[in-house]
């Protein structure tokens, strides 16, 4: 039996039109990871684990507003995932990211780390 997928309405509901202007926005006006504090490389594309995302303050499984601009902020893929669904969580991303990291379908060697 498949699992079962989980509707969120930043990607498929009533927030997705909102939420994409915000995070247009935010990749306009923001350059510095709101977790880390380092830079973010935009030229980075998914899924490579320094890329950008766009990290929702309180996540929308705690309650946070998936569509409000001031409940989202920039963040590297990474930082994101090593969040997840805290609220109150700052990480010191210092060391390389190695395979216990990500996942082991993809050779990640070959991405361009800034």
């Amino acid at each position: 039996m498949p699992a079962k997928q989980q509707n969120r309405p930043d990607q498929h509901g009533w927030a997705e039109a909102t939420y994409r202007k915000a995070r247009k926005k935010i990749f306009a006006t923001q350059s510095v990871c709101a977790i880390c504090g380092r830079p973010v490389n935009f030229d980075l594309r998914f899924p490579d684990p320094w890329s950008a995302t766009v990290d929702h303050i309180v996540p929308i499984s705690k309650g946070g507003n998936p569509a409000d601009i001031a409940n989202m902020q920039l963040a590297h893929l990474q930082c994101n995932r090593l969040k997840a669904s805290k609220t109150n969580m700052i990480v010191a991303v210092k060391k390389a990211v190695g395979n216990r990291d990500l996942p082991l379908s993809l050779d990640y060697s070959t991405y361009k780390h800034s």
